[in-house]
């Protein structure tokens, strides 16, 4: 069903055919969603451009939230082919493979300092620019771990930064709310990513998943994809502020 037929939906964070952005991309295009997809740098573009032709992105974008001229242009774009925006998915996280790995207490200011910009306040920079854009409501969306809430192995100074995260979710669903833009974190299990595969011993927490996750089985980026579509869609517009857990139910596991 096209239930998202007409809307304009930002995607961020598209690495590869394996990116849950990928999934996200897949689940709101099939429901009629226009696609604006960014990238960003040419080395990015050559291993997305295989997607592209299923995707059929209304606009393709070179984007670097880290960069606010970059996020300027990006949103300019969008204004001038469309006056609007209905959703926008922030899937982008980065951090130093010694701060990822290593002890959050030895963490360098800068390290740090990275981790939340482009992890955390890019969300908010990019919520900042959608609100004008979305004048009859909207849908934010921002991916989390359960490494926010629980400590995780090998997951280092990422941990705070998701927790971060799922704060400035909630706090941004709160003044947002007035102008029906929803906004939520959707936390997904491991899966087998680029990202993911930065994080030490990874395997570990794919077998645990499976072994303990009330489910037994593992999710995959169009699990993602399909929850993060339902949030979009009318039969949510009364959600907002949530942590939705896309996991198997590992979460409820001690």
């Amino acid at each position: 069903m096209k239930t998202l037929e007409g809307r304009i939906a930002l995607i961020t964070g598209i690495a590869n055919e394996n990116s849950i952005a990928y999934g996200v991309a897949r689940s709101l295009k099939a429901r009629g969603a226009e696609l604006v997809i960014t990238y960003v740098n040419d080395r990015t573009l050559d291993f997305i451009k295989p997607l592209l032709p299923e995707l059929e992105p209304a606009l393709l974008l070179k984007c670097d939230v880290s960069d606010d001229a970059s996020l300027d242009a990006t949103f300019a774009a969008i204004t001038d082919k469309f006056g609007t925006l209905d959703i926008a998915l922030h899937s982008i996280a980065f951090a130093q493979k010694d701060d990822l790995h290593g002890r959050v207490v030895d963490t360098s200011r800068e390290g740090f300092m990275q981790a939340m910009d482009i992890s955390c306040h890019s969300f908010v920079r990019i919520a900042h620019r959608a609100e004008p854009l979305m004048k009859d409501g909207g849908t934010l969306i921002t991916m989390s771990y359960y490494g926010a809430e629980k400590v995780v192995p090998n997951y280092g100074v990422m941990g705070p930064v998701k927790a971060a995260l799922e704060s400035t979710a909630r706090y941004l669903a709160n003044e947002l709310g007035p102008k029906k833009i929803r906004v939520h974190a959707v936390s997904p299990g491991p899966v087998q990513t680029r990202a993911a595969s930065g994080i030490r011993e990874f395997g570990l927490l794919i077998e645990n998943s499976i072994q303990h996750a009330p489910l037994r089985e593992l999710i995959d980026i169009d699990d993602v994809g399909e929850a993060t579509a339902f949030l979009c869609e009318d039969g949510a517009k009364r959600i907002t502020g949530s942590v939705f857990y896309v996991d198997g139910g590992i979460n409820i596991v001690s």
